[in-house]
Order: structure tokens, then sequence, then C-alpha cells
């Protein structure tokens, strides 16, 4: 096996645990009801719905992503969501990144700008054309199903 197997192997786990981590703040530490605020006050469309999407998005794409199981669809989904941010949450922050106080008597700040979320979209396109490479479920079940014709 060529050593270019693991780097595409740590690309999609690294970017697997960074979205199920996204859906764990999502979910559980702003809630839904919490991101479907936030998305209200960000005027992005359906804004429980995209909640909703976005959390298990995260959740079940990132699982995806991780165990290499569905991996174009995992990248997909993630394509999708990223899209998303960088149009409605990034784009008018401009590129870098930048600490924008949301609280200041708190000292709460966001990170904002779209490099590091264009970043996430890159790899999800790149996923979404290489796949899971061959140390994932899906080149496992692929050689399966190749045998099996043989």
């Amino acid at each position: 096996m060529k050593i270019s197997a693991y780097g595409i192997t740590i690309l999609r786990v690294v970017v697997g645990v960074i979205f199920v981590m996204h859906a764990y703040l999502g979910g559980l530490i702003y809630g839904p009801a919490g991101l479907t605020n936030y998305m209200l006050s960000r005027g992005i469309p359906f804004p429980a719905l995209t909640a909703w999407f976005t959390i298990l998005g995260h959740l079940i794409g990132g699982i995806m992503l991780v165990i290499g199981m569905y991996t174009r669809i995992g990248a997909l989904i993630h394509v999708i969501i990223m899209a998303g941010t960088i149009i409605f949450v990034h784009f008018p922050q401009g590129f870098f990144l930048t600490g924008i106080i949301v609280d200041a008597e708190k000292g709460i700040a966001i990170a904002g700008g779209y490099e590091y979320v264009l970043t996430l979209f890159a790899v999800s396109v790149s996923l979404l054309f290489l796949g899971g490479g061959p140390l994932s479920i899906d080149a496992l079940l692929s050689r399966s199903s190749a045998e099996r014709m043989v």
C-alpha cells in the first residue's frame, strides 16, 4: 500500500472528528433552540430546519467520514453545510479569522472570517471526489463485492 493511502485517511478522520465536535457544540452546548435563534439572527432560511440539518449532518456525516463508510455522502452533506456557512455567516466578515466581540462584559468573542470554513469546504469537496481511500470501510466493502463477483 502506498503512503498516500495514509494521507487521505488522516485527512478524512481528522475532519470527521472536527465535524462530530461541531455537532456536539450545536446539539448539546448551544442546543437546537439556541442554534435556531442564531440562524434566525443571521437571516438563514428555515432556521429550525437548518439548525437540525446542521446538527445531524455534522454528527452523522462526521461519523461517516471518521469510519470511512459512505464517505462521499458524508462529504456531500458537509459541502452543503459549509457552503451555507460561508455565504450566510462568514463571507460578510472578510477572509481572515479575526476576533469579533459578542459580549464585552462577559469577554465572549467569536472567530469571524471565512478562511477556516473555506478550508473545511475544500476538504469536503476533495473527499467528495476522492472517497474514503484504501483504508476505509468503503474500500473494504468494494473489495469484498469485487471478490464475490469473481
